[in-house]
């Protein structure tokens, strides 16, 4: 990918954003403008949210139900909430799970907030704009709490909101002893702790766990796990743990599912750069 290349992604991305936002000024909705769209979601009035990713043709790789009715759903780590929509749409109870702050965000041991605060602000705000010093909350409110409620409204959803991390996951504090379904997309990679995060979704889930990973590109045939992380204690890498494909099915076996398959794959490209990654499919079943 050229700078070129990235450039021109980044420009039709912020024209796109710029033209939803006098869409929205118009209908006389709600102030958007500091939003950070992470998904893409359709919306009443023609409205289509500028997202960074667009899971609207790729959600067709994942190995949901056409039919949800009847079926209760946990989505982990919701964002905007793309699939906890399209999980309603489908029929199903949906609760979606987010943090409450961002001051709760998964980080390696010792390293301090402010540099992850600092850089999510630079990923939310174009480079020709200048910086807006925003507080933790605003910022939290801008990039999690705002675009979701935003949608929801528009939606007239009635998805639940629960607010936790991973790991604070209880069935008293969902409301619920077992769900049906429990989707973890794009979350295990962001996690420090793995295998507690998995630990913690296990007993939530009734039916069947479904979830994205990044998977190593290599051969190699015994369960392990790639560090990721780097170095640097003032950097936040994003990602912490590849585990391969062999430990990731026999970490959820250990932890109880009976059977434990890779579906397939997507390939997620984020609208900002055109950058493509690949995540493998997993559906682990009680």
């Amino acid at each position: 990918m050229t700078t070129t290349e990235i450039q021109e992604h980044a420009a039709k991305l912020s024209a796109e954003t710029n033209l939803f936002n006098a869409r929205v000024r118009e209908l006389g909705l709600r102030d958007i403008a500091d939003f950070y769209w992470y998904h893409c979601v359709d919306l009443p009035h023609g409205l289509t949210t500028p997202g960074v990713y667009d899971f609207r043709q790729t959600i067709r790789e994942f190995p949901f139900p056409a039919d949800m009715r009847g079926m209760s759903v946990l989505d982990v780590g919701s964002a905007t909430g793309f699939f906890a929509f399209e999980f309603e749409k489908r029929g199903a109870d949906v609760t979606s799970v987010e943090l409450d702050s961002l001051e709760s965000l998964d980080r390696f041991p010792g390293q301090p907030i402010e540099p992850v605060l600092a850089q999510i602000e630079r990923m939310m705000i174009s480079e020709s704009a200048a910086p807006r010093n925003f507080t933790a909350g605003e910022l939290y409110f801008n990039l999690l709490e705002g675009p979701f409620r935003f949608c929801h409204e528009l939606r007239r959803s009635a998805v639940r909101r629960c607010y936790s991390s991973v790991y604070g996951l209880t069935a008293e504090k969902l409301g619920r002893k077992g769900f049906d379904l429990v989707f973890m997309g794009d979350i295990l990679l962001h996690t420090v702790n793995p295998l507690q995060a998995l630990a913690a979704v296990t007993p939530l889930c009734a039916g069947s766990l479904v979830l994205s990973q990044v998977i190593p590109d290599n051969a190699e045939d015994r369960p392990a796990m790639l560090y990721v992380g780097g170095d640097n204690p003032t950097r936040d890498e994003v990602s912490w743990w590849w585990p391969n494909k062999p430990c990731l099915i026999q970490l959820l076996k250990k932890l109880g599912f009976r059977s434990v398959e890779q579906t397939g794959s997507h390939i997620a490209t984020m609208r900002t750069s055109g950058y493509q990654n690949e995540r493998a499919i997993f559906q682990a079943t009680r």
